[in-house]
């Protein structure tokens, strides 16, 4: 039996439509997809499976632990993980893409034009991504269109703000350059916030680690007198 036949039978169209979603987030360059990725999966739970089962005295009890273990950190890695560093990457990238694309707007009103300009100009994955619309729009989709597939490999909810705007101005001819600068403004807080709440964390890590590095050494500090008579006896 054919395994997309198989995986259709196990998960919901509505499972497998939010995967894909996730998949196609992770950007033009992701290698991955909806089937490779659950074949995968799969087999490494029934591995974990088996394996914790005959490997442990126990394994009727360790191996479903294992196996629910496995599958959450499976997705994690694999998904959850790398969607949120690429949000962060995406965020970072914008704001001085953008700045140019506003700048470069102010000279040349054609869009496709000023982010074929920008997109060349500037070397990150918001850039590759544009590029890789650009080149969709060579072979026949609309500008419109090209920016709306974008939208489903970008999973920055601020991101796709500007997209949308994108659009609007494609569509109905706005002005596109104040919408630009509004959005410029935002993700600048935003990443100033962000930054101000990593420093904040900052204490509460540090004090974590000293923890964790100092009670052994107090401890050791403490029984060794104790341990060294003991043995010494």
């Amino acid at each position: 039996m054919n395994s997309d036949i198989i995986i259709k039978r196990i998960y919901s169209k509505r499972s497998l439509r939010r995967l894909e979603r996730k998949i196609t987030a992770l950007g033009s360059t992701c290698k991955l997809n909806v089937n490779k990725f659950l074949n995968t999966k799969l087999f490494l739970l029934i591995f974990t499976f088996i394996g914790s089962l005959l490997y442990f005295k126990h394994g009727y009890l360790l191996a479903p632990l294992f196996t629910i273990v496995v599958y959450l950190i499976y997705d994690y890695c694999y998904l959850d993980y790398p969607l949120k560093k690429r949000v962060k990457t995406l965020e970072h990238d914008a704001i001085f893409f953008f700045e140019v694309l506003a700048l470069t707007m102010q000279s040349e009103r054609n869009l496709k034009l000023c982010l074929d300009i920008t997109a060349n100009a500037i070397d990150s994955d918001l850039s590759t991504e544009f590029k890789v619309a650009l080149k969709e729009v060579k072979l026949g989709k609309s500008l419109t269109e090209a920016i709306e597939d974008l939208k489903n490999r970008i999973p920055s909810k601020s991101v796709k703000n500007v997209l949308l705007n994108l659009i609007e101005a494609n569509v109905y001819g706005n002005s596109i350059v104040d919408a630009l600068n509004n959005q410029i403004e935002y993700l600048t807080d935003k990443r100033i916030l962000d930054i101000k709440g990593r420093i904040n964390k900052m204490p509460t890590k540090i004090s974590v680690v000293s923890v964790l590095l100092f009670i052994p050494l107090i401890m050791l500090l403490i029984l060794g007198p104790v341990l060294i008579n003991y043995f010494v006896r």
